[in-house]
Parts: C-alpha cells; structure tokens; sequence
C-alpha cells in the first residue's frame, strides 16, 4: 500500500526535538508579526502626531503657545518631546539658584544638553524591537536547518531498519524533512524585510529630528526661527516664555 506521504504526514510523527523546534519558530514568527504590527501603528501614529506638530510649530508667535501646545496634547513623538525637553530646560535655567553643578555651565550648553539627551531618549525608543528582528533573521534560517537534519537522521535510520533504500522510500521522508528549512526561511524573511525598513525609517526621522533640534535651539535661544520653518508674518504674539538668558522670547 502506499504511503501518504506530506505536511500533514511530517507533522504526524515528528518527535519532541522536532515539535520543541517548531514550537520556537512559531514563537518566532509571532514576536516578527506583533512586531510588525505595533511598530507599524505607532509609526503611523508617530507621523500624524508630527504633522499637527510642525504646523503648529510654524504658526508658532512664541514658546508659550509651543508649550501650551505640548501640555493641552501630550508629547508622543519625538519632536513634540524635544519641545517638551527644550521647554523645560528652558525654565529650569530661569529659575536656577545656582547651587547645582549643572546650572554652572553656560545658557546655550544647558539648552544643548537638554536636547541631546532628549533625542538620545527618542532614539533608544525608536530601537524597541529591532534586536528581535535581527535575532529572527539570523536564528531561524539555522533552527530549520537543524530540524532538517534532525528529521533525515531519524528518516534515514527508518529507512535502514526497513531493510529498503530504494529511491521512492528515500525520497518522501528526506522530503519531509526539508519542510523544516521552509519554515525557517518563511519565518527569517519577513523579520528581515521588516528590520530593514524599520532601521532606514528610524535613520531617516533620527536625521530630520536632528535638524529640527537645531531650529528649535535657534527658536529658544534667541526668539527667531530659521528660514525654513519661520512664517511669513508673525502678528499679535503671545506672552512667551523667557529664554534662557530671561529676556522675552
């Protein structure tokens, strides 16, 4: 009679190394997938969140009405944190007493401390995850191959007690055995499409990031914008917040 031979047939009589390596490839494949998911959203969330930022940043007659900005909806995403970071370095310094080391140094390099530090924050934050997809890419090409090994060991030791090592008994389980080396390259690609795009995304917001926290500098520091984000015309300003020198922004 002949034997039925496939994934369901592989499935069927794997032994505990095999389910305990199929167990880890699914554990894997749901962490890439969660992953994928979650980063996604709240990129997707991230870049909405930005966009009212940056109009409201252009519009912008002071820093109290960033900081009012900031308080009424929260600081989400990296830009809106640099403000909230700048903000309060800002009235930190104002109301410095002088007796801590930190306060010691100059306005301009407690404001520049205060944002690196923001931005180190926000790019430790933009890292979640990109060490598991790395560990997926990697680990699981290498988990099915050792399920592929595993299972034509065991197949051939089934084959040499039957007595029958005639090609078409040969061929099935080695066959099956191969379904594992599918499973981890099923499971590696997508977590390295994912980490790809996921580290360009992050490289390319780390950039823009970097040049914001230079116009925000300019903007606490002094009061004026730069070219590329200031407005045309700047009517009826609001009360700001003082610089870190305490004069009026």
């Amino acid at each position: 009679m002949e034997q039925t031979l496939g994934i369901a047939h592989f499935l069927s009589h794997v032994d505990g190394v095999g389910r305990f390596l199929l167990v880890t490839l699914l554990s894997m494949s749901l962490a890439t997938w969660y992953l994928i998911g979650s980063k996604a959203l709240s990129g997707w969330r991230m870049a909405r969140q930005r966009r009212q930022f940056m109009a409201v940043f252009q519009q912008a007659h002071g820093l109290q009405q960033l900081g009012d900005f900031v308080r009424e909806r929260g600081a989400d995403d990296p830009f809106s944190n640099l403000t909230a970071q700048g903000l309060a370095a800002v009235e930190q310094y104002a109301a410095r007493t002088g007796l801590r080391l930190v306060e010691s140094v100059p306005p301009d390099e407690f404001l520049s401390r205060a944002l690196r530090r923001a931005i180190e924050q926000d790019s430790a934050r933009l890292e979640y995850g990109l060490t598991v997809l790395a560990s997926v890419a990697s680990a699981a090409p290498f988990v099915g191959l050792f399920g592929t090994v595993w299972g034509i060991y065991h197949a051939l030791l089934a084959i040499g007690a039957s007595g029958q090592a005639s090609l078409d008994k040969v061929a099935g389980p080695v066959g099956e055995a191969l379904i594992m080396t599918a499973l981890g390259l099923a499971v590696a690609i997508p977590a390295v499409l994912a980490y790809n795009a996921f580290a360009r995304s992050n490289r390319l917001l780390l950039s823009e990031l970097d040049g914001f926290a230079h116009d925000l500098f300019a903007f606490m520091s002094t009061g004026i914008r730069t070219t590329a984000t200031a407005p045309a015309v700047d009517r009826h300003p609001r009360a700001p917040l003082p610089t870190l020198s305490g004069e009026p922004a």
